[in-house]
């Protein structure tokens, strides 16, 4: 499995906490953003551990071959379908969800125990 990493984790934080200081500033495509980018940051690290040699660098690429994986538990796979979405011409996304918080979930599956409480 490789060495502990805790740079993910300083990753994750900087910018799921930056996605929440945006969001308090009414800016929730720049949130979204923070979202993917959070999750990039453990999927990552999830696959580097695994031993893949190619890892995407974009966020994207990275949740689309997530998608792939066959044994996705049912709420990880919405998770990263949720954070795959495109925005409308509205640029609001199609459906109600929060993705810091699909970031987060998506994170302590893949890295459990990891990340600190929130708080």
């Amino acid at each position: 499995m490789g060495r502990m990493n805790t740079e993910w984790t300083h990753e994750f934080l900087a910018e799921w906490q930056r996605g929440l200081r945006v969001r308090a500033e009414g800016n929730e495509g720049q949130a979204r953003v923070c979202a993917r980018r959070a999750a990039g940051a453990a999927l990552r690290e999830h696959w580097r551990r695994q031993g893949r040699q190619r890892i995407p660098p974009s966020a994207y690429a990275l949740l689309k071959e997530l998608l792939t994986q066959p044994e996705l538990p049912p709420e990880i796979r919405r998770a990263a379908n949720l954070l795959t979405l495109r925005v409308n011409e509205a640029f609001r996304l199609p459906v109600e969800a929060d993705l810091l918080v699909e970031a987060r979930r998506l994170a302590e599956w893949l890295l459990p125990g990891e990340l600190p409480d929130e708080g």
